[in-house]
C-alpha cells in the first residue's frame, strides 16, 4: 500500500465514524489530511510535489465550497475534500468529487425514499430527520474509488 492509500483509509475512515457518530468533522481529520498530501508529495517530487498537493486543495476546495455556499453541505464536508485533493492532485480530486456527488446523490434518494416511507399516514409533520444526511461517506466512497481506480 501507498503512503497515498494508507492515508486516505485512514483518515477516511475517522472522517465516516466522526460523521456518521457526532455529525461533523474535526478540523484535526482535514488538517491531517492536507499535510499528509503535502508532506508525502513533498519527499516524493519535491516543491513541484508540494505544488501539486497545494493545487488539489484548491480544486477540492473550490468545487465543494460551491455547494457550501448553496447551504447544500458543511464546512467540514468543504475542509475534507481539500484535505484529500492535497493527498490526490487536482485531476484525480475532480474524478473522486464526480464518484462523491454520484454517490451523495443516491444517498439522498434513499434518505428521502425512507421519509417518505416513516411519514406520519395522517400527513403529519415528518419528526424522524431533519433532511441532512452525513456526507463524509459519499465523500470518502469517491476518493478511494478514485484512488482504486488510478492505481
Amino acid at each position: 500500500m501507498t503512503a497515498i492509500g494508507f492515508f486516505s483509509l485512514t483518515l477516511g475512515t475517522a472522517a465516516v465514524v466522526e460523521d456518521l457518530t457526532r455529525r461533523r468533522i474535526s478540523n484535526w481529520t482535514s488538517g491531517t489530511a492536507l499535510v499528509s498530501g503535502l508532506t508525502v508529495h513533498g519527499f516524493e517530487r519535491g516543491w513541484h510535489g508540494v505544488a501539486t498537493a497545494a493545487a488539489g486543495a484548491v480544486v477540492g476546495f473550490a468545487v465543494f465550497a460551491v455547494f457550501y455556499l448553496l447551504n447544500g453541505m458543511g464546512g467540514g464536508d468543504v475542509k475534507l475534500v481539500a484535505g484529500f485533493g492535497s493527498l490526490l492532485g487536482p485531476t484525480t480530486i475532480l474524478f473522486a468529487a464526480w464518484i462523491s456527488a454520484v454517490a451523495g446523490g443516491l444517498m439522498a434518494l434513499a434518505s428521502a425514499l425512507v421519509l417518505t416511507i416513516r411519514r406520519k399516514p395522517s400527513g403529519g409533520r415528518n419528526t424522524v430527520h431533519s433532511g441532512a444526511i452525513p456526507y463524509a461517506p459519499a465523500i470518502v466512497a469517491g476518493v478511494w474509488l478514485a484512488e482504486m481506480a488510478r492505481g
